[in-house]
């Protein structure tokens, strides 16, 4: 199907979407959505995409998609999503750089989707926001749990793969591609926000901008769960030291201290508290430890005896790599 005979955008999704400049409502019209001061975004293959052009993008992929929406008769017609039983393409290719590098060994090897546990209540058809979704595990994960997931990532590939992979395992999720620090929904319309390896990528300012909308998406006590990584894990400590504790720039992690996740957290929505996620690495999940090789188990298998410990020990957070910031939203 050439990608300028794109279908429709689905009329639930483009319900719940607006400007992300003027936060206005969004009327589709030849293969573009529309907003009343003109703005206007493409739609590619029934995505769209809601970026601004006129902002520095915070990843690569981002300035890929506006040229892709920019001049879509330009892009190979899309390959057709994964036949029954097999693995997304996409998928198999990125999993390591979605996952981490105890995932490493799995590219082009996966033979199930890696689907995590989602430290979560059950959801009883709350709206669910991930930011950052890419190809979409955590969102499939949320619907599974009873929430209604919708996903926003710069990546139009990560998009393109998340909506694949949604139809294959017959998840009912929307997805757009899309700028965190520009929300491109209206204010109130989320009941959970979740974020999980990404905001730790952006400039400190940038993520407190990402915050801020993510407040701004919440409904009144919307709640809010998002990992981040701490600067006094052993880990990050090694990577820290490797690069002589400069800042950072681009995609490099960018580390945070327990205290300054609080306060940060805190001046935005209200409330916060710090959970431990895992130690010696930022993406391993204990879910995911039959897929891994055996020389790998052993340190998620020490990561989780030691993530329950600290709930009893709560010294220990203070030399986890991986930490959850979660609270509720206080007006």
């Amino acid at each position: 199907m050439p990608i300028n005979s794109s279908p429709n955008l689905d009329d639930a999704l483009l319900r719940l979407l607006v400007c992300p400049r003027d936060r206005q409502t969004l009327e589709e019209r030849d293969q573009h959505l529309l907003c009343p001061s003109g703005h206007r975004y493409p739609i590619v293959e029934g995505i769209p995409i809601l970026l601004l052009s006129e902002t520095p993008q915070t990843h690569l992929e981002g300035t890929r998609s506006l040229q892709m929406g920019a001049s879509p008769e330009t892009n190979p017609v899309p390959l057709p999503g994964p036949a029954r039983g097999e693995i997304d393409p996409f998928v198999q290719h990125i999993i390591a750089a979605t996952n981490g590098l105890l995932y490493i060994q799995l590219v082009g090897k996966l033979t199930d989707y890696p689907i995590p546990y989602l430290r979560l209540p059950p959801g009883g058809g709350k709206r669910f926001l991930e930011i950052g979704c890419n190809w979409g595990r955590w969102c499939v994960a949320a619907a599974r749990m009873g929430y209604r997931p919708v996903g926003i990532d710069p990546s139009l590939k990560g998009i393109r793969a998340a909506r694949n992979v949604a139809q294959q395992l017959g998840i009912e999720a929307h997805y757009v591609v899309g700028d965190g620090r520009y929300l491109p929904f209206a204010s109130g319309t989320f009941d959970q926000v979740f974020s999980y390896s990404v905001l730790q990528h952006l400039s400190k300012e940038n993520a407190r901008l990402t915050l801020r909308e993510v407040a701004r998406a919440l409904q009144p006590t919307g709640e809010f769960l998002v990992q981040m990584p701490n600067c006094f894990g052993i880990r990050c400590l090694y990577h820290q030291v490797r690069r002589g504790f400069s800042e950072g720039s681009d995609f490099d992690v960018r580390y945070w201290t327990p205290r300054e996740l609080a306060s940060t957290f805190r001046a935005t929505f209200g409330s916060a508290r710090i959970l431990v996620d895992g130690f010696f690495s930022l993406n391993a999940q204990i879910s995911d430890v039959g897929l891994m090789p055996w020389k790998y188990r052993s340190v998620v298998y020490a990561s989780e005896a030691l993530r329950k410990i600290s709930g009893v020990f709560s010294p220990l957070t203070y030399f986890a790599d991986s930490l959850y910031v979660t609270g509720a939203l206080k007006q």
